[in-house]
């Protein structure tokens, strides 16, 4: 025996291959949600398999989403959690909906500016050389609708990581799986036909996203669509074909109603009846695409006006390609740098760098230092106002709290201290009050220096007083006498008067 098989040349372009490699890539964020689940500090979530809710959450973000808008995020994280809490029933509804909402967090990315994943891949150029590329690419992005509220929305890519494929002609494969569907509902195997209806409703949600991010663009720029023969051309066909799918589901769903209706199974019944509603969901999609399809060419002829007359610009942006490099490619080599230079001179901002280099810091400590002027800069002259000075206290305030201070046989307040030498002498009761702070804590050190018989000690009552001029808390004066058995010594009076200051 032998082998006549020629072996595949291994120099020549495999688009096949760069696809199967771009599919992997896809997978790369759910494989890593399980691979670093033992890492979170928030829990233990060793018990969950973070793939299968990231698949179940890409499955409720697309089944969601309509034409002009998305899916709720709060609505997605409800559906999640119950499905997570399916895999650790014993565990606590608060943990449910943390790992429903971390593993949303992941497939939008969140923490990186562009909120993107990137993956790195290799394949064959036309010259039999092997690269490698950088695949760049979303799973659920943030999306604001038309009514200023922010949306989830599935890409391409998370819904080909649901149908298992990538890159693959969204009508040609709807139509596969449409006559899959209705074979298999056929033959009675409504199991494996539920899993053909939801990848059919799956490529109709990805030909209505591939055709509003062409109205997208449009109403951003016309010129970046090409309206006069690419997009006529596919919303011709987009109209034949939903045409089409429209007599054909409507086929598939009496096929299936008749299946429920024969089926005596409860769980056939059951199955059947989530078919008719996948189809019917699938028929609601179709007639709203329609809808939009036939008013693209009035949209466009909308844009078109509007942006022909909206006001310019009023600073020209620079084509980079006619005015710099074209240009430049005609020059000598010495003309070109000049021109370089200047060019990337004033585009680019000036950057510090990031750190200081040994010849530039020599450079800078052995660099004279600059010769000062003989004159500094003029001194403005100074505006002088007069502070008028505070009348001291007169001998009949001092007169007026000695009288008022002397508490020996009885304390008092020092609210109805104020009140009473308010009513005598605005200027006593200032006096009385600065002497009752010094009470709060008072220096007995120099009282017994001075061989004073008494001395005032003030304690806070708790409560608070409110007057014209004075407020705060209010305390408890009393004046203790002062015994000095060790000294042996009689105290004289206390005469904390002004003659006894000076």
């Amino acid at each position: 025996m032998y082998d006549n098989q020629e072996a595949v040349p291994v120099n020549l372009p495999d688009d096949g291959l760069a696809r199967r490699a771009k599919a992997l890539a896809c997978t790369a964020p759910l494989r890593a949600l399980d691979d670093n689940k033992a890492s979170l500090r928030w829990g233990d979530a060793s018990v969950y398999q973070l793939a299968e809710i990231a698949l179940h959450t890409i499955d409720q973000v697309t089944i969601s989403m309509d034409f002009d808008s998305g899916a709720c995020r709060d609505r997605v994280l409800d559906q999640v959690r119950q499905f997570v809490a399916l895999q650790a029933p014993s565990r606590a509804p608060e943990e449910h909906r943390r790992v429903a909402r971390h593993v949303l967090e992941r497939l939008i990315n969140v923490g990186t500016v562009d909120r993107g994943f990137n993956e790195t891949y290799g394949s064959v150029d036309g010259d039999g050389v092997y690269r490698r590329f950088t695949f760049e690419f979303n799973l659920l992005v943030e999306r604001a609708g038309p009514d200023g509220e922010v949306y989830l929305r599935a890409t391409d890519e998370a819904i080909n990581v649901l149908v298992g494929a990538l890159d693959t002609d969204v009508e040609s494969a709807q139509i596969a799986a449409e006559v899959k569907l209705d074979s298999l509902i056929k033959r009675g195997r409504l199991a494996e036909a539920k899993l053909a209806a939801e990848q059919a409703r799956y490529r109709t949600v990805q030909y209505g996203e591939m055709l509003r991010q062409l109205l997208d663009a449009t109403a951003r720029d016309v010129r970046a669509v090409d309206w006069e023969q690419e997009v006529p051309d596919l919303l011709a066909n987009a109209l034949e074909h939903i045409e089409e799918r429209y007599e054909f589901e409507h086929r598939i769903l009496r096929n299936i109603s008749e299946a429920r209706d024969k089926a005596d199974n409860p769980l056939r019944k059951q199955r059947a009846a989530e078919l008719v509603s996948i189809v019917r969901d699938c028929i609601r999609r179709h007639m709203k695409l329609q809808s939009r399809l036939l008013t693209a060419r009035s949209l466009f002829r909308e844009e078109q006006d509007r942006q022909q007359f909206a006001e310019l610009p009023k600073r020209a942006v620079l084509d980079l390609h006619g005015q710099v490099l074209t240009p430049v490619l005609g020059l000598t080599l010495a003309d070109a740098l000049t021109v370089g230079e200047g060019f990337f001179r004033g585009a680019v901002g000036p950057e510090a760098p990031a750190l200081l280099g040994l010849p530039s810091l020599v450079t800078r400590l052995l660099k004279p230092a600059p010769e000062r002027e003989r004159f500094g800069e003029e001194i403005p002259d100074p505006v002088l106002e007069e502070t008028p000075e505070r009348p001291a206290f007169t001998l009949e305030d001092w007169s007026v709290t000695d009288a008022l201070l002397d508490l020996r046989d009885a304390p008092r307040t020092l609210s109805d201290l104020l009140t009473e030498a308010e009513s005598r002498a605005s200027s006593a009761a200032e006096l009385l009050l600065h002497r009752a702070v010094n009470a709060f804590q008072p220096a007995v050190g120099e009282h017994i220096a001075r061989n004073a018989a008494h001395v005032l000690v003030g304690v806070g009552t708790g409560e608070r007083f409110d007057l014209p001029r004075f407020g705060g808390d209010d305390l408890l004066l009393r004046s203790v006498p002062i015994t000095l058995h060790a000294a042996g010594v009689e105290p004289e009076r206390d005469t904390d008067s002004p003659e006894d200051a000076f």
